[in-house]
């Protein structure tokens, strides 16, 4: 049976695909949202998936839609978008684009990958793997303890992000940090009060993989692109898997979907002010409870939609 991605059924619902549209998955993982647009287009339409992750590129799911010819799939990051849809020559004829965003689960599932703290593996963290700047291990051993609090701060929301960065830094002047475990060990000891049903490690290992792929970043240039990319009418759907990226998300599309600002008491013609290029189209969604049941994970989805004006 193929794994569905979280909140595919209202994602697909909210593209509104047509037929004979033209779609971008952002983000292409193992192509569940793939295959489901292309399951409702029609012989003319088109699919571009991109992805930052090689292997999700090189993986068997991808092997097994690139002889559908309305798909073409590129190893690509948000950043990338407007130039390579400008190059294809479709800038501003996208009917949709998804994002779905954080970390697969075959990211996850592979300790090679260093992801997770659940298994023991090198301390990578790349999403787009070998070649891809430092790893997780490399930025470890080189960043000041005050940038690694403001990381762990800002990115984890981590209440114990002195402690913790105090603690890397006491260990890496005695043994090198190579492993997930190892990591996530010292995090555990370094923590003096430990969340019910949450490992100590978790919003460090968040924090520090958001840093190393530079995620935040990528998602603020992603949004922007989005909405040149797409004809008037088209659908902007995120999925969002935790409260940093969903807050740039529904901060973005509500400035977006207005007045570009307040003038006051200025003496200036409605008609002068800057509008925005996007319509928000409902409030968030979350998965219900007989996904959550299915799939934990989806838990902390948020799915929010605009459409271009």
């Amino acid at each position: 049976m193929q794994h569905l991605p979280v909140l595919f059924a209202e994602a697909l619902e909210a593209l509104a695909i047509k037929k004979t549209g033209i779609y971008l998955d952002a983000t292409f993982g193992r192509g569940g949202h793939s295959r489901g647009i292309l399951h409702h287009l029609g012989p003319s339409g088109r699919l571009l998936a991109f992805d930052r992750d090689i292997e999700a590129i090189n993986s068997a799911d991808a092997s097994a839609l690139t002889d559908d010819k309305r798909l073409t799939l590129v190893h690509a990051c948000f950043s990338q978008m407007e130039a390579l849809v400008a190059q294809a020559g479709l800038l501003g004829q996208i009917d949709g684009v998804l994002m779905d965003l954080g970390v697969s689960s075959p990211q996850l599932d592979d300790a090679g990958r260093g992801f997770s703290f659940l298994q023991d593996g090198p301390l990578d963290m790349r999403m787009a793997g070998e070649g891809a700047g430092a790893t997780a291990a490399q930025w470890l051993a080189q960043v000041s303890e005050q940038d690694l609090v403001k990381v762990l701060f800002a990115y984890g929301e981590e209440r114990f992000a002195r402690r913790i960065a105090a603690a890397i830094v006491r260990c890496r002047g005695e043994t090198p940090l190579v492993s997930t475990r190892q990591l996530a060990a010292l995090i555990a000891d370094a923590v003096p009060f430990k969340e019910k049903h949450k490992h100590p490690a978790t919003r460090s290992f968040q924090a520090i993989r958001i840093e190393i792929n530079r995620e935040l970043e990528e998602l603020e240039q992603g949004l922007a692109q989005a909405v040149k990319l797409l004809k008037p009418g088209g659908r902007l759907v995120v999925i969002s898997f935790h409260s940093l990226e969903d807050r740039i998300v529904k901060r973005f599309i509500r400035a977006e979907s207005g007045a570009k600002y307040d003038p006051g008491r200025l003496p200036v013609k409605e008609s002068d002010i800057d509008k925005g290029m996007l319509k928000k189209l409902g409030k968030a969604i979350k998965a219900s409870a007989g996904e959550i049941a299915h799939n934990p994970r989806a838990r902390s989805a948020v799915m929010r939609v605009a459409q271009r004006l």
